[in-house]
């Protein structure tokens, strides 16, 4: 039995989602301990660990203010992804068992991270066709996913700059009746060829609908390099996690952002250092 499948045991037998150790990478320890970010695959271990950012439900993107202590942990997120070996995964997916697991605000706040770093630039997607959530009355007049999927206009029309430098978004745009059938088709795949353009500089992450809800996230997660889980501590059972891992592959995740944990002493442990370091 694999060593993700022996965690969740454990949690359940504990019932807490604290006693969880060792599914996948993620965020922060409970201990001051250095990150680990290794190979996902047969023989993978990593930590599951929690990102502790203000999330009132889907409808409502937070994006952690600068030099705050929730940016600090998209850094960290970011820092994991980079340090994975052999090859960094350049095209990510974003996505959680069910609704309103702050998913969104985990896909804008890692896209700002990246796009951050020097000479990398990111394109952040709303491929939820179905509820759009990025910045969606920012651009409910523009042309987006939907709309190049359909073949009513170009690569270059969709492409919105972000107040972010090297940030770029494509919005999910106007409301389709198939979107699973735009989601899988021929013309995703080409974009993402397009956009990724086989630069080392070049990210994109990909925000999602639920697993759970729809077939469109196991579409795109074949046309990713990399999946992301987001999970609501305490939200969504564990029996649905093991669902939507083995549907999507342990392979292919490379992490899981446990969101909304409760950190209790930790957090201020690690969040009086890190106002030591901002002096």
């Amino acid at each position: 039995m694999s060593r993700i499948y022996r965690a969740l045991e454990k949690a359940e037998k504990e019932k807490s989602w604290k006693a969880l150790e060792d599914p996948l990478v993620g965020i922060f320890e409970e201990e001051p301990t250095a990150p680990r970010v290794e190979k996902p695959g047969k023989d993978f271990k990593g930590g599951i660990e929690g990102l502790e950012i203000p999330v009132v439900g889907e409808a409502s993107i937070s994006i952690a203010p600068l030099h705050s202590f929730a940016e600090e942990q998209f850094r960290k997120l970011k820092t994991h992804i980079f340090r994975r070996s052999p090859e960094v995964p350049h095209i990510i997916l974003i996505t959680s068992a069910a609704p309103a697991e702050g998913k969104s605000s985990v896909a804008i706040n890692l896209a700002i991270a990246i796009s951050q770093e020097i000479n990398k630039k990111v394109i952040l997607i709303d491929a939820d066709l179905r509820k759009p959530n990025i910045f969606h009355e920012r651009y409910l007049h523009s042309k987006g996913l939907s709309d190049y999927l359909g073949d009513q206009t170009s690569v270059a029309a969709i492409l919105n700059d972000f107040e972010t430098e090297n940030l770029m978004i494509v919005p999910a745009g106007t409301p389709s009746r198939n979107p699973a059938e735009l989601i899988g088709s021929k013309k995703m795949k080409e974009l993402l060829k397009d956009l990724r353009d086989g630069s080392d500089d070049q990210f994109i992450i990909i925000d999602s609908p639920p697993v759970l809800a729809t077939s469109e996230p196991l579409l795109l997660s074949e046309l990713v390099d990399g999946v992301i889980l987001v999970v609501m501590a305490g939200q969504v059972p564990k029996p649905a996690v093991r669902r939507v891992v083995d549907s999507i592959g342990r392979e292919k995740i490379i992490g899981i952002v446990f969101n909304q944990k409760n950190l209790k002493p930790s957090k201020h442990y690690y969040d009086r250092y890190h106002r030591y370091y901002k002096k």
